[in-house]
């Protein structure tokens, strides 16, 4: 019988990753495609989406037949049970059923569910948060994205739009955040909240060399690298502040759920991992009572860029052993 692979992707606002997996869980091929969003057109993302799979399979040397599913992170609120995207943030989809359309295309299972949920799962099953049971995960990157494993399962709560703890309120007179509320994490911490607070640095003719670099509202991770390198004070405040808001998220999160590890990723932490996580964990206590805080970890993720490809194997595969 010819060997059988799984199509996971990684679908962001501005980039689609692709993998194909072998049956042992080795990537056989990657891919990696700009979303060009034409306006508000939900259909051009789908094609995309099409010709990264269709494209992966053709250059892998593999047949459609050979494909057994596959497996989708997306940014936004996703009915999982039926693949409708409900809204997302960076993606022309509103009440958006791409399942239908992506299984009639392939003859395949389709499963999707919402990128940092997924990215998190990754991390329990492949990464940094294997062999333990309860991980709060907090994915720092454009926005702010959370993700929940409890008692070994992720944790989607009431159709599906558990863990946006992004949006906890940390103080109500704080910034404004895309959500429509003042003062969540996301308005604080993500590289949209840090851009912020160094365009409004810059307006007061505070110099960063960030300020320069700032396009749609934020920057990239790697110049951020180089501002904190270059000793940048207004980027150094901006992560200050950043690493303040989450450790004051941190601490709630670890009251709440008494988890056994918390998890930091996402593109932030990819590129400047040990500065947050040292800087939240000596500040961390502050917020949380002494005797839960003990029985926690705090642990960067491990799988880079890849959380959320694994993090779909992860879904594929749950979901096929609960089918047998």
């Amino acid at each position: 019988m010819a060997e059988m692979y799984d199509v996971c992707l990684d679908i962001g606002g501005t980039k689609i990753l692709g993998v194909i997996f072998d049956e042992k869980k080795k990537i056989i091929y990657r891919l990696k495609k700009k979303t060009k969003k034409d306006g508000d057109d939900s259909q051009n993302v789908e094609k995309v989406i099409v010709s990264v799979i269709e494209e992966m399979i053709k250059n892998a040397g593999i047949k459609k037949n050979q494909i057994h599913a596959i497996g989708v992170g997306a940014p936004g609120v996703i009915d999982q049970d039926d693949g409708i995207v409900l809204f997302s943030p960076n993606l022309p989809w509103r009440d958006y059923d791409i399942k239908t359309p992506m299984e009639k295309k392939f003859g395949v299972p389709f499963y999707i569910g919402n990128d940092v949920n997924v990215g998190v799962l990754g991390e329990y099953k492949y990464g940094a948060a294997k062999g333990y049971k309860n991980v709060v995960g907090f994915f720092v990157g454009t926005g702010m994205g959370g993700g929940l494993i409890l008692d070994g399962r992720l944790f989607t709560g009431n159709k599906f739009k558990a863990a946006e703890y992004g949006h906890m309120i940390l103080d109500p007179e704080g910034p404004m955040c895309n959500c429509g509320q003042r003062g969540c994490l996301e308005a604080f911490s993500s590289k949209k909240g840090m851009s912020a607070y160094i365009m409004q640095q810059a307006s007061r003719g505070r110099k960063s060399q960030l300020a320069d670099v700032i396009e749609n509202g934020v920057f990239r991770s790697k110049f951020l690298k180089k501002a904190l390198e270059e000793k940048d004070v207004v980027a150094t405040e901006a992560v200050d502040r950043a690493c303040h808001y989450l450790a004051v998220a941190t601490g709630n999160m670890i009251n709440t759920i008494s988890p056994d590890v918390v998890i930091y990723g996402g593109g932030v932490i990819e590129a400047v991992g040990d500065i947050f996580l040292k800087k939240i964990s000596a500040e961390v206590d502050k917020y949380c009572m002494p005797s839960i805080r003990t029985t926690v970890e705090l642990k960067n993720a491990s799988l880079g860029d890849d959380s959320v490809i694994y993090g779909a194997l992860a879904m594929i595969r749950d979901i096929r052993k609960e089918k047998k």
